[in-house]
């Protein structure tokens, strides 16, 4: 049912807005609280409700980042829209709108509760990241197609399905939607039994079983895809990406025009089916070092980092146990001075303890001065490993690429002879097959036909040494680029933690600083 806004202006949300319903919600909740607080931080809102203020377009919700519960029920909505910064959404209510389409909720992943009860909906669709979702209320729409609840089958934690005034749900179509949708355990507000189940599976058996199979297919190219997808990941990250299955060898081909169809010669079938051959075997060596190689590197920064914890371990267990030791020396004599009266034995304690405070945090500074060296020299030996494996990696990888250039300058040869060959036949008139019309243009004379099989060589060299120099410069700016993020997190750290001994030093120095003007 459309709900009519001609006769009042509608409601824009705007910060006053925002404000006045977080406030309306009550100082005993959350919300409330927040909103009385100096400085409203709406990304500290869980809860908002926005419903029955004539609201015609969702709009400026971008700061409610932290939002887990949204209604906006009861206004005159026309478009899902605007939420895209509500990633932590779990319970939304767009009841009682004016929405056609179900769109702009990508990004709620965490959605469990939806509620588009009367709107105007005729097709369940752009759902298919809510994989959470547990309760869905679609009811009172426009949905005429009963097949329409197929879509729902892969939400596979809904159990509380809401569907009842949409103009299919007339009849026996209970039975229909608890037979395709077997994780549902309410429908229409009503708990599905047993038997009714039973009874709905066997009257929809084979339709199902119809489904199930095609879910099935789809899985299987999904699961592949998926295989592809990540294989294609591992082969990039060991920078052998674009060798697999012949890749390479036919980008030699892709601006070629002339090479192909020279190889078509019956004279350099053979020869050119035995490149074909030798070139993809080289590649798949590549593809197979550059696999292993990528292991390596990964048991080298996992050894490092390893070792980089357990340096961390350390440090931290003899930190603590400094501080723990001052913090009991602390107590003790801070409940020591509270059976003093004499001014003179108190501010003796005091200094006593602010010169222990001082030992402590030269303490701490020198376990900090001695890790951060430690793990500068943890680095650097890191630093030279992967640079001498990078080094062996780019030496081995230009030695394959080096013999992929000499079997093209084998073919480009062979093709060459034989070109010339041809083209002395075609001279004398002594050719006994006929070439075909596009080749018949490459033998009008030497020059032709010689600048068409060198072009055709350019252009491979061109392609291969093109792929060579991609994985040179990649396996050096993927080194650079770990090494700095290892140096910048270093750098990071060791700030922190001199801020972090400077932090703890300060409070115990303004712990004692308000005992002593306590004492006096």
């Amino acid at each position: 049912m459309n709900r009519l806004y001609d006769t009042v202006e509608p409601t824009v949300i705007d910060e006053d807005l925002l404000k006045q319903c977080i406030e309306e919600q009550g100082t005993a909740s959350e919300a409330g609280r927040i909103a009385k607080k100096e400085g409203l931080d709406f990304s500290e809102v869980e809860s908002l409700r926005l419903d029955f203020k004539n609201i015609l377009k969702i709009d400026n919700l971008w700061f409610f980042t932290n939002l887990v519960k949204l209604n906006l029920d009861n206004n005159i909505i026309e478009k899902i829209q605007n939420l895209d910064s509500l990633i932590h959404l779990e319970w939304l209510d767009l009841s009682f709108n004016n929405i056609e389409k179900i769109e702009g909720l990508e990004k709620l992943t965490k959605l469990k509760d939806l509620t588009l009860y009367n709107n105007q909906i005729t097709v369940l669709e752009n759902m298919d990241k809510l994989v959470n979702l547990h309760v869905f209320s679609i009811g009172n729409n426009n949905l005429s197609q009963i097949d329409n609840v197929v879509y729902l089958r892969r939400f596979r934690e809904l159990q509380c399905l809401n569907v009842a005034g949409n103009p299919f749900a007339e009849g026996d179509y209970k039975s229909y939607v608890v037979a395709h949708l077997p994780s549902i355990t309410y429908l229409d507000f009503r708990l599905v039994s047993s038997h009714m189940r039973e009874e709905a599976i066997t009257q929809y058996q084979d339709a199902i079983d119809v489904i199930e199979h095609n879910e099935r297919d789809e899985q299987k190219k999904q699961e592949k895809e998926r295989a592809r997808i990540a294989e294609e990941k591992e082969l990039r990250e060991a920078f052998v990406d674009g060798l697999m299955s012949g890749q390479l060898f036919d980008d030699l081909f892709v601006e070629d025009e002339d090479g192909p169809k020279l190889n078509l010669l019956p004279q350099m079938l053979e020869a050119f089916e035995l490149y074909k051959s030798k070139f993809g075997k080289i590649c798949e060596e590549l593809v197979s070092f550059g696999l292993k190689e990528a292991q390596n590197r990964e048991k080298e920064k996992n050894m490092f980092q390893a070792a980089v914890n357990k340096a961390k371990e350390a440090d931290k267990v003899q930190g603590v146990a400094v501080i723990n030791e001052f913090l009991a020396y602390k107590k003790k004599v801070l409940t020591e001075l509270g059976q003093v009266s004499d001014a003179r034995v108190i501010d003796a304690k005091i200094s006593e303890l602010q010169e222990e405070l001082n030992t402590v945090w030269d303490t701490l500074m020198g376990y900090e001065l001695q890790l951060a060296e430690q793990l500068e020299e943890v680095n650097k030996d890191f630093e030279r490993t992967m640079s001498d494996m990078s080094g062996t990696f780019t030496e081995t990888v230009q030695n394959y690429f080096t013999q992929c250039r000499e079997l093209e300058l084998m073919h480009h040869d062979k093709l060459t002879e034989t070109a010339l060959l041809i083209m002395e036949k075609v001279v004398k008139n002594e050719l006994e097959e006929e070439l075909p019309e596009d080749l018949r243009l490459l033998f009008v004379d030497k020059d032709t036909i010689t600048n068409a099989v060198n072009t055709s060589h350019d252009l491979h060299n061109q392609r291969i040494d093109n792929k060579e120099d991609d994985i040179v410069t990649r396996v050096g700016n993927s080194k650079e680029s770990y090494n700095a993020r290892i140096s910048e997190g270093e750098v990071q750290r060791n700030r922190h933690r001199v801020a972090e001994i400077n932090h703890f030093l300060e409070n115990i120095r303004d712990e004692l600083e308000q005992y002593e003007h306590l004492d006096r």
